[in-house]
């Protein structure tokens, strides 16, 4: 059966409806240094609890950064917890990212790759790309992460689509805290994993008391955070709320009051027009409408993902339904 408008059809990859973003094409606004907090959509999808925080309806965009979803926690059994089933992307990478808990991921470039706390798994979808995202037959516990979504430029949007796995990552010590940089550079220290446009994603481990990272003045930043507490510029930020910090920022000081993570989001403005759909971003309607008609038919521009779950029809987009 073809998931109906705006179904739920699963927390990890999206996917996305008028709710989260217009279906016209935008593209990012900066804004000068400002504290913006905003609450994420909550929604339950089977039994997962998902906070969305990126994109919401008044901001699209950090950088680069166009989707977030706060996943968990909630607990997860070996067949059972993260069942989503094949499904398609196009125009973005994925950056899956967990603080406990472990996902198996399977696509149709053949990739099957467990990702567990402190790894990266990033997919590439550039011209079309499937995967699905399950329980690993042999985890049983608390499962608790982000599913991010990097909008890719022109440049490399048609691409072939491409995956890959990091089981390390380098860690800095800012403050209080510490911190492992997950894409970008971060002060003096690099990500390995691909970036095709200037971004920045750090996830921080916060003890009591005040940290002061360093920024890059002309990225445009956001917070979120996972777990605890924190305050920017008196501002309380909460789990399931994203502070939109702008741009302009050379230090960013975070007092947190509790042990807290905190995933700071950053990059230069995305200045091309972005439209997001389903799990589809693009630039046109008509990109949107083809993929996902390719999609539903079985064009091999998607390839074939090798899952026991069932694959995920494409709904109708918005603008092609009649009342």
């Amino acid at each position: 059966m073809r998931a109906s408008a705006g179904a739920q059809t699963g927390p990890v990859s999206g996917p996305l409806d008028t709710t989260d973003a217009p279906a016209q094409p935008e593209s990012g606004a900066p804004a000068p240094p400002v504290v913006e907090v905003t609450q994420g959509r909550e929604a339950t999808v089977g039994a997962m609890t998902v906070r969305r925080v990126l994109p919401r309806r008044l901001r699209r965009t950090v950088g680069a950064w166009c989707f977030a979803d706060h996943m968990g926690p909630h607990l997860v059994t070996e067949q059972h917890g993260v069942d989503i089933g094949p499904h398609p992307h196009i125009g973005l990478h994925t950056v899956t990212w967990l603080l406990d808990g472990e996902i198996l991921h399977r696509d149709s470039l053949g990739s099957e790759q467990v990702i567990r706390p402190g790894q990266l798994n990033l997919m590439t979808a550039g011209h079309g790309v499937a995967h699905s995202e399950e329980a690993t037959g042999s985890y049983r516990g608390r499962l608790h992460g982000m599913q991010l979504w990097v909008a890719q430029p022109e440049s490399t949007r048609h691409d072939p689509p491409a995956f890959e796995h990091h089981a390390e990552l380098p860690r800095v010590s800012v403050g209080s805290g510490d911190g492992t940089v997950i894409v970008g550079s971060f002060g003096d220290v690099t990500s390995p994993a691909r970036s095709d446009t200037p971004i920045v994603g750090v996830d921080g481990s916060l003890s009591p008391g005040a940290s002061t990272w360093p920024l890059r003045a002309d990225f445009e930043h956001a917070l979120v955070v996972m777990s605890g507490s924190v305050a920017v510029d008196g501002e309380i930020v909460v789990p399931g709320q994203l502070a939109y910090l702008g741009q302009g920022r050379d230090e960013l000081t975070l007092l947190a009051t509790d042990p807290s993570r905190v995933l700071l989001l950053g990059g230069l403005p995305f200045e091309e027009p972005v439209l997001m759909w389903w799990n589809y971003v693009a630039r046109t309607r008509e990109e949107i409408g083809a993929a996902a008609a390719q999609w539903n038919a079985g064009d091999e521009r998607f390839g074939v993902v090798t899952s026991p779950l069932p694959r995920i029809d494409s709904p109708l987009p918005i603008w092609r339904r009649t009342t």
